[in-house]
């Protein structure tokens, strides 16, 4: 398989370039960047995207359309897909998961976990 890419999906620079930042460790990775759901979708469009890890809150669309989006697409619908928000309630992290997200990780993200996260929902793609 050639290097994943990865997109990046969020509406703070500072939170998006942490993120990139910390995904830039796995070795042969390509980071894309999108700055709400809006911008992501063109760049699913016009990239062959592996994963996408978005925020809930932004403007324009919000993650969690952005997720139905996606598991909505036959060409998009297996893509791995990771939430990183503030919006740490039980409610939101369910509706986030049952809207077809494969995991949930909190603000302020553990570098350590989210490169875990990444990871395993990369190894399937591949073996």
């Amino acid at each position: 398989m050639s290097a994943p890419t990865l997109l990046v999906v969020e509406d703070s620079p500072t939170m998006r370039q942490l993120i990139a930042f910390t995904l830039r460790r796995l070795q042969g990775c390509r980071i894309l960047e999108a700055v709400d759901g809006v911008d992501a979708l063109k760049k699913l469009t016009t990239d062959r995207v592996d994963l996408v890890i978005t925020d809930i809150n932004m403007p324009m669309m919000d993650g969690l359309k952005l997720v139905s989006l996606i598991r909505g697409n036959a060409r998009t619908k297996a893509m791995p897909i990771v939430i990183v928000t503030t919006e740490g309630a039980d409610e939101d992290r369910k509706r986030g998961l049952a809207l077809g997200a494969n995991a949930y990780i909190p603000k302020p993200i553990q570098p350590s976990a989210l490169l875990k996260t990444v990871t395993s929902l990369l190894e399937p793609a591949r073996g």
